[in-house]
């Protein structure tokens, strides 16, 4: 099925039309459009990869980095993950209709507060088509309809993918509305989308802190920023050394073109002279460059290790390039990351339980922590099916975003006749 045409005042009021549908669907009949969405993608692999490999081809996506490229490719793998995550998505309980608080009222009115739809969900993403479907799993579960803005060179993938969820909407009986996509228009569009009030209930922003600039200057929809991350492990002088080396590469190497990559390591200056020599020579051999302070460069025996810039504490790379800095203690490695990092996921390795405590307390980031890679911060991951973002504020979500997160509150209350004096 053809994406719908660019209109963003168009295609939000056809996802706004379905809203009310998806939000009084009964779970049973969300359930059956994800069984059918998981099936049409096994079913539509050949032309979903056909459409990706148009994508790749297309001039637009020439100039793109190395990460990039690796979240835009889809493979028979990628695609059977998809199908394998919207039936983790279906499996999960429906939060719509839970009933959070209940209580009776001296005045004999019965009140409870319970979770509702928020409406319509806006989200606008770089290349990883999987945030199509993911995003659209996670809506329709969550009673919600939901406008989806990818790159321009993520286009025909993003369509094929959409037109997919869209048939599995109406072999259910829902409106296939209520996932609409849009095509084109560029950063006029996006701000346009920001602008639709009584219309978007919630914007999500999944790109480079550009996007978001662009975003909190324009918006008036409400925003949840899934915005950079700037990851840290931080290697304590009692860690397990074998252990931090192996959450250290696997934090940076696994998938470096991903928001929970590793993108600086902090390592204690009692271990320095251990760790890094053989850290440092692994990472390396794993194909990233390192930049470091003075302490770092002195202590990395004979790896290149290039010189740190102040630029380079803030920086994601999203690649294969890694930060590197010494620091004097627990103290000063809480502070370095509340000051450089961007509230995302951050590690340390440690065997102190005390030390791991005051670091779980100190840091002020989405996810924390201990003895573990960073590159957990997934809503997969949680248990939670996929993920439509990872929020690195703190209202009204924080971490990964999943069906919870894509609900809100309304109080019922019931009476017979009650008024008030």
């Amino acid at each position: 099925m053809e994406a719908t045409a660019t209109d963003i005042t168009k295609d939000t009021a056809q996802a706004k039309s379905a809203a009310r549908a998806m939000a009084a669907a009964p779970t049973a009949v969300k359930n059956s459009a994800l069984e059918s969405i998981a099936r049409g993608l096994r079913e539509s692999v050949e032309a979903i990869l056909e459409a990706n490999a148009a994508d790749l081809a297309d001039e637009r996506a020439r100039s793109l980095s190395k990460a990039l490229t690796d979240r835009l490719t889809l493979t028979p793998e990628r695609v059977e993950a998809m199908a394998n995550g919207v039936l983790e998505v279906a499996s999960l309980g429906d939060p719509v209709g839970e009933v959070l608080e209940t209580s009776t009222l001296d005045n004999g009115l019965q009140l409870n507060k319970i979770r509702v739809p928020l409406g319509v969900v806006a989200v606008v993403y770089e290349a990883r088509p999987n945030v199509t479907i993911d995003c659209a799993a996670l809506t329709i579960k969550s009673g919600n309809s939901i406008l989806l803005k990818g790159s321009s060179y993520a286009e025909r993938t993003n369509s094929a993918l959409a037109g997919v969820v869209r048939e599995g909407l109406v072999e259910a009986g829902l409106p296939e509305d209520a996932v609409v996509i849009s095509v084109g228009g560029g950063r006029e569009s996006i701000a346009e989308l920001a602008t639709q009030d009584g219309v978007v209930d919630l914007l999500i922003p999944r790109g480079g802190e550009g996007l978001k600039k662009t975003l909190e200057e324009v918006a008036t929809v409400p925003v949840i920023f899934a915005a950079a991350g700037i990851c840290h492990v931080y290697v304590h002088s009692d860690a397990d050394l074998e252990m931090a080396r192996a959450v250290a590469y696997n934090s940076k190497v696994q998938r470096p073109g991903v928001c929970n990559a590793a993108e600086t390591l902090l390592v204690d200056s009692e271990v320095a002279a251990a760790f890094l020599p053989p850290a440092l020579t692994e990472l390396a051999a794993g194909g990233v460059e390192l930049v470091g302070d003075e302490a770092t460069r002195e202590n990395a025996g004979g790896t290149e290790v290039g010189v740190a810039t102040a630029e380079d504490w803030d920086t994601e790379y999203l690649d294969l390039k890694l930060a590197v800095r010494v620091v004097d203690g627990l103290e000063e490695a809480i502070e370095h990351i509340n000051r450089h990092g961007s509230g995302h996921s951050d590690a340390i390795i440690t065997e102190n339980s005390q030390a791991a405590e005051i670091f779980v307390q100190g840091v002020d980031s989405a996810a924390v922590y201990v003895n573990a890679s960073t590159r957990f911060t997934d809503g997969f991951e949680y248990g939670m099916g996929a993920e439509i973002g990872v929020s690195t504020q703190k209202l009204h979500a924080r971490g990964p975003v999943g069906l919870r997160e894509l609900t809100t509150t309304k109080y019922v209350v019931r009476g017979d006749g009650q008024v008030r004096g």
